[in-house]
C-alpha cells in the first residue's frame, strides 16, 4: 500500500498498503516490451506459480499473454509526488472539509459495522475512514490501469523494483485463482493496488477480511470485507487501542533541531530525551514514552509534531510520513463531523 495515493486523489495522475522494499536490479528484459509470457522471467514465474501454488501453467500463461506494457506507468513510479510534494502543497489534496463531510456519510451510512470493526481491532472509525478517504475518495477513484497491465510491466520492464512487482505479480495471479477475482479487468493504481483500500496483492491476501462472513473477501463492493480489512492491517501491524497518535509541538529555540533527528519510520527518542532537548508539547507523554519528531514545510514555514506509536503504524500503510499525517488529520476532521460515539 505505500502507492500513488496523489493520483487518486487528483483523479488522473496519483496511494498502500503497505511499504515497498529496494530490491537488486535483474539482468534486463530478453523479449520486447509485453511479450511477457514468452520472456525468460516470464517462464520462470509461470514455472514457479505451477510448482509452488498448483496453479495450471496454462492459466498463468494465457494471463501473462494478456498484459499490456504500460510505459507511462513506468515514468510515474519513478517520480511519485510523495517525494516531490511539500506539506504545504500536499496537506490541501486531501485534508479538506468535502472529504472529511464524505468520510463522516460513509461512517454513518455503515456505522453498525465501524462499531463492530472498532471494537473488534481497537482501530477508531475515523482512522479506517481517513484512510480510504486518501486512498480512493471511499471508492470515487481506485485507480484506472488494469492491475494485471501494472503489476507486469512493473515486474518485467521496471529493473528497479523487479523483484518485489514480480512476487507482486504471482501474488494477484494466484488470489485470481484461489477468490476468482477477474484478472483481466479489475482496475487499480499504477502501482497494482486494488479496492477502496488500494491493497497490494500480498496484502490482499494477508489481511483482508471476509466481514460479512459470505465466504469471499471483495474489497471493491463488501463494506463489511472493506472496512474490517483496513481495520485488521493496521492491528496486525501494531495499533495500539485507545493511544495517541501525534499532536503539535513547538521548540523553545529554532536552533534546537539541529541536534534533533527527526523521524520517518519509527520512534527515535523517549519523551524525556525530547523534552530535555527544548521539545514542547501541550500534551506530555509519560517520561519513558518512545516518541518521534517531526518536520515539514507547511504554507507558514517549519511544522513540527510529535508522534507516538500509532502514528509509525500508519506508514506500514505507505511509508510517506506526509500520507500518514495527512490520514491523522482528515480522520480527526471526520470525527469532528461524526457522532462522538463511532469516532471516541
Amino acid at each position: 500500500m505505500t502507492i500513488p495515493t496523489i493520483e487518486r486523489a487528483l483523479g488522473a495522475a496519483l496511494v498502500p498498503l503497505i511499504a515497498l522494499a529496494l530490491t537488486a536490479p535483474p539482468a534486463l528484459a530478453d523479449t520486447p516490451h509485453g511479450h511477457y509470457a514468452q520472456s525468460a522471467a516470464g517462464r520462470k514465474l509461470i514455472d514457479r506459480l505451477h510448482r509452488d501454488k498448483g496453479i495450471p501453467k496454462a492459466t498463468t500463461r494465457k494471463l501473462l499473454e494478456q498484459a499490456k506494457y504500460k510505459p507511462d506507468i513506468i515514468a510515474k513510479m519513478r517520480k511519485p509526488a510523495e517525494k516531490t510534494l511539500t506539506w504545504a502543497d500536499y496537506r490541501p489534496i486531501f485534508v479538506q472539509p468535502k472529504r472529511a463531510r464524505q468520510g463522516a456519510a460513509y461512517i454513518n451510512a455503515h456505522r453498525k459495522l465501524f462499531e463492530k470493526a472498532q471494537a473488534k481491532y481497537g482501530v477508531p472509525a475515523y482512522m479506517i475512514a481517513a484512510i480510504l478517504g486518501v486512498e480512493t475518495r471511499y471508492g470515487r477513484y481506485i485507480g484506472k490501469d488494469r492491475v494485471l497491465d501494472a503489476l507486469s510491466t512493473l515486474a518485467f520492464d521496471y529493473p528497479e523494483r523487479s523483484a518485489f512487482f514480480t512476487k507482486e505479480l504471482g501474488e494477484f495471479i494466484t488470489l485470481c485463482v484461489d477468490e476468482k477475482l477477474d484478472c483481466t479487468y479489475d482496475v487499480g493504481s499504477y502501482a497494482g493496488a486494488m479496492g477502496l483500500g488500494q491493497f497490494m496483492p500480498s496484502s490482499y491476501a494477508a489481511y483482508a477480511v471476509d466481514g460479512n462472513g459470505d465466504g469471499k473477501r471483495d474489497l471493491w463492493h463488501e463494506p463489511a470485507d472493506i472496512i474490517d480489512s483496513v481495520a485488521n492491517y493496521l492491528a496486525k501491524n501494531g495499533w495500539q487501542r485507545g493511544e495517541p497518535i501525534a499532536q503539535p509541538a513547538e521548540l523553545s529555540d529554532p536552533k534546537v533541531i539541529d541536534g534533533i533527528q527527526t523521524s520517518t519510520r519509527k520512534p527515535k527518542y523517549s519523551w524525556a530525551q525530547l523534552r530535555a532537548q527544548g521539545v514542547q508539547v501541550s500534551n506530555s507523554p509519560t517520561a519513558n514514552t518512545r516518541v518521534g519528531l517531526l518536520k515539514f514545510t507547511g504554507p507558514h514555514g517549519p511544522e513540527y509534531w510529535l508522534a507516538e506509536h500509532n502514528f509509525f503504524v500508519i506508514t506500514t500503510y505507505n511509508t510517506s510520513p506526509l500520507y500518514a499525517m495527512a490520514v491523522y488529520q482528515l480522520g480527526r476532521e471526520i470525527e469532528a463531523f461524526t457522532h462522538p460515539a463511532v469516532g471516541s
